[in-house]
């Protein structure tokens, strides 16, 4: 697996944050020169749910969150360096504990 960035080069960034459960999530938008789209965020101390329109890849950048993909039973850990996947038309709950937790979107084709 390729190491996750650590910058985005020739990029655009849509200026309104896209803000969830009264700012417990915030992220802004990066559209890439070849057409992907990935948003980078926070989520502060807090459990939340989210439903997915398109296939999606959780890279966590910092910090640390569990998460329980609908439909797939039990949960898993993530921290620095790890990803998850979650599949179109599905969804997810994502829980932190403490700190703050730091990510990379992907949204897969």
């Amino acid at each position: 697996m390729p190491a996750l960035a650590t910058q985005f080069n020739g990029v655009s960034v849509v200026t309104r944050a896209n803000v969830y459960f009264d700012g417990g999530v915030v992220s802004y938008t990066v559209l890439l020169p070849d057409g992907q789209r990935k948003t980078l965020g926070l989520i502060r101390p807090g459990s939340y749910h989210f439903k997915t329109d398109a296939a999606e890849r959780m890279e966590i950048v910092d910090g640390a969150c569990r998460v329980a993909i609908d439909g797939a039973g039990g949960e898993s850990a993530h921290g620095p360096d790890s990803h998850f996947e979650v599949p179109a038309k599905s969804g997810f709950r994502i829980d932190v504990d403490g700190g703050l937790c730091q990510y990379v979107c992907s949204f897969l084709c």
